[in-house]
């Protein structure tokens, strides 16, 4: 999970929008059946646990039946329980503490847990699909590919993702440079960075501080800012001049990172095909290589 020490106000997106859903559920007390009410109240008091919990949990936990839960959500105009759901998801994604998050977890059946993460990965992969700005997609493509530099950036739990990034974009271009917390501090690693470059800084809640000071010296220096995050809520999103967006709604402590990495994956992919000569001859070179030092296995390499 990413947290940061730096001594700097956390950003606080949604709130109005926590205010009025919170207003909503209020309002809802007098006009709704008793079983509603008690729904509102505790979402109201507990809304960072019950934001996570099924309809059949939630019921549950106030002491009435899923299908009432089914019909408060619609009483309070939502289509279902899933879109009351993912507006609640909305006002706390970003701020979660680790404390929260692990309450979240415990409540969870150790029966239900392969189940339960894998669902939700899943259901951030689809959620991700249905979302993504494919326009956006593929001018990011563009820009990395006319970049002079590519500098990827990533710490804490971005940091897996930064380095898995890098690592295939050099297969693919001979200027990428990964800055990560580390040896060198970010900024020691992004120094050079000028108009000519591009940044692609990743980061999901909690937000990094450090992340976001660094995309915005790379775009006070005058260059084009890309940002992998969660949604147009994202701090990174004020920043960036482009954004590409994946969801991490989490069923635990854990960040959900499938989405985002999925996200990555298509977009090497989708940069290594604008490639397509240059990269025969680079992974021929290589196989070469890696044969005549068995950096494989023999039967990797049969």
């Amino acid at each position: 999970m990413e947290q940061s020490p730096d001594a700097r106000q956390e950003p606080q997106p949604g709130a109005n929008a926590r205010q009025d859903l919170i207003r909503k559920l209020n309002r809802s007390g007098k006009r709704l059946s008793k079983g509603h009410r008690r729904i509102a109240e505790y979402i109201v008091e507990h809304y960072d646990r019950a934001v996570f919990m099924t309809a059949s949990r939630l019921g549950e936990q106030v002491g009435i039946s899923e299908s009432t839960v089914v019909r408060f959500a619609a009483a309070l105009g939502y289509e279902g329980y899933p879109q009351l759901q993912r507006s609640l998801q909305e006002l706390v994604r970003h701020r979660l503490t680790a404390v929260q998050r692990y309450g979240m977890s415990a409540e969870m059946q150790s029966s239900q847990v392969l189940q339960t993460v894998l669902k939700s990965d899943m259901n951030n992969i689809r959620q991700t699909i249905e979302e993504i700005d494919e326009g956006a997609f593929n001018e990011v493509v563009s820009r990395i590919l006319n970049a002079r530099n590519i500098y990827v950036l990533g710490v804490r739990s971005a940091a897996p993702l930064a380095s898995f990034l890098g690592y295939y974009l050099s297969y693919l271009f001979d200027n990428v440079r990964v800055a990560a917390a580390g040896a060198l501090d970010v900024f020691e690693g992004i120094a050079r960075i000028n108009e000519r470059d591009v940044l692609i800084g990743i980061s999901f809640p909690r937000y990094s501080t450090r992340t976001l000071e660094a995309m915005e010296f790379a775009k006070s220096r005058g260059a084009q800012v890309i940002a992998i995050t969660d949604g147009p809520m994202s701090p990174l999103a004020d920043i960036a001049s482009i954004c590409l967006n994946a969801r991490t709604d989490m069923a635990s402590f854990v960040d959900s990172l499938a989405a985002p990495l999925s996200l990555i994956n298509a977009l090497i992919v989708a940069l290594g095909l604008s490639r397509k000569q240059e990269m025969g001859h680079h992974f021929q070179l290589l196989e070469d290589i890696w044969n005549a030092y068995h950096v494989y296995t023999e039967k990797d390499r049969a």
